[in-house]
């Protein structure tokens, strides 16, 4: 899957993108960052998700929003087309199981979701990360992590410490996480995806 920006939004950007295969490695990761805290592709994609499906329920909320196509749906195998896609969900009046009692049954839906032109807060957002894992690259690694801040006069660093300390540049903060996971519907109901 392509990067979620290109080393060109990192050059307009002012970021130093002379070392073309670190920046493109740093975009790949910081991609990966966001997809992962989105529970998304974000850009357009077909791919195939396992659900669970409960007999109770004629919904089932589909991840990686927008979905905009469902091309083929089976519950524990078989293939069913008696359902609707309506607002990101499939909705199918005997439930996604064969009975009350019977269970969670595995639901796969082949569908086709994300946007075909990625927004432009995510791009920066892409950059943003791309460009701090250039700079802790070039700085000779991740010895500035968690950096929140520095003065010179007396010289003094103060690193993030407890819940808001990180492990790397890449790591995505809670509040962002859940912004992300807003926007583009989370994962919660996945149990796996084949692309």
């Amino acid at each position: 899957m392509d990067p979620l920006a290109t080393v060109g939004d990192l050059g307009v950007r002012g970021v130093d993108v002379t070392n073309l295969a670190l920046a493109e490695e740093m975009l790949a990761v910081a991609s990966a960052s966001v997809r992962g805290a989105a529970g998304s592709p974000i850009s357009r994609v077909t791919s195939t998700i396992t659900y669970t499906g409960w007999a109770g329920s004629p919904w089932l909320i589909l991840a990686g929003q927008p979905v905009v196509a469902v091309s083929a749906v089976s519950v524990d195998g078989r293939s069913v087309s008696d359902w609707r896609l309506a607002d990101g969900r499939l909705w199918r009046r005997s439930g996604w199981g064969p009975g009350y009692d019977s269970g969670p049954t595995t639901v796969d839906v082949t569908q086709t979701h994300g946007l075909l032109v990625v927004p432009a807060d995510i791009v920066n957002l892409v950059c943003d990360f791309a460009a701090a894992g250039i700079d802790a690259a070039n700085e000779g690694g991740g010895n500035h992590v968690g950096k929140v801040a520095e003065r010179i006069g007396d010289y003094s660093v103060t690193y993030a410490q407890g819940a808001e300390a990180v492990a790397s540049v890449m790591e995505i903060p809670a509040g962002t996480r859940q912004w992300l996971s807003a926007m583009f519907g989370g994962s919660a109901a996945v149990v796996s995806t084949r692309s």
